[in-house]
């Protein structure tokens, strides 16, 4: 599956089969998640994965009682050594580039779970003290994200998402292009060309209508009266006959 296609397929499951997953399915998640970019290469997170039933249950209930987790055979816990990034980058590392690190393996992770025929969610609200008190997680490190992950027992539809004209803007914040897909020559998908090919049909059968149009104007026009009178006026014979 190439990356485009597991970001399409990618949904927030909430119903997970009773299936166990394949250790070397959640060694490829966890690798997916090593591998993502970070400020200044520092890797800030560590990754625990949840497979115990109780430990689930106490994972839904720090979430904020969200039981459907515990339907999901694999959590992981994403946290951030903050005091790690805080060395290097002061106050913005530890409250702003912690956080994004983790995001973005959490993003590698999920797209790799889809990759490997499988679903997850991201959840973001939990009592991060209660997190920590659980599983004794550290002072210097922060829960970020959990990540439910298994088979699913639901198909969700794709939610209702802005188009590229709403959220993105040129050069400077406000200005906006009337149609980004025309400008960045987006969308030639088999979709798309479908419908462009169907257009150009379309054009053509105008194109058609418009030439027999053009055609029925340029062609012979009906004699008029007036024609005719001129017609006859300028008529050698004629003229002998009204001179006669």
């Amino acid at each position: 599956m190439d990356v485009t296609e597991a970001i399409r397929k990618r949904r927030s499951i909430k119903k997970y089969l009773d299936i166990p997953v394949e250790w070397d399915k959640i060694g490829s998640i966890l690798d997916a998640g090593r591998l993502a970019p970070s400020a200044g290469n520092l890797q800030p997170w560590k990754f625990m994965v949840v497979l115990n039933q109780e430990n689930r249950k106490k994972i839904s209930e720090a979430c904020f009682q969200q039981y459907w987790m515990q339907t999901a055979p694999v959590h992981i816990v994403i946290s951030a050594e903050f005091n790690k990034m805080e060395r290097f980058y002061g106050v913005r590392g530890e409250r702003l580039y912690s956080i994004q690190s983790c995001a973005v393996a959490a993003s590698q992770m999920m797209l790799e779970a889809i990759n490997q025929g499988l679903a997850c969610c991201f959840v973001s609200a939990f009592d991060e003290e209660m997190l920590k008190r659980y599983f004794k997680i550290p002072d210097f490190a922060r829960p970020q994200v959990v990540l439910t992950i298994g088979y699913p027992a639901e198909e969700v539809p794709l939610p209702p998402k802005y188009t590229l004209n709403d959220i993105v803007h040129l050069e400077k914040f406000g200005n906006k292009l009337r149609n980004i897909m025309r400008y960045m020559g987006y969308g030639w998908g088999d979709t798309i060309q479908k419908v462009v090919e169907g257009a150009i049909s379309g054009v053509g059968k105008l194109a058609e209508k418009g030439q027999k149009a053009v055609g029925k104007a340029l062609g012979p026009k009906k004699e008029s009266k007036q024609d005719r009178v001129l017609k006859q006026h300028n008529d050698p014979e004629d003229f002998r006959y009204r001179s006669g």
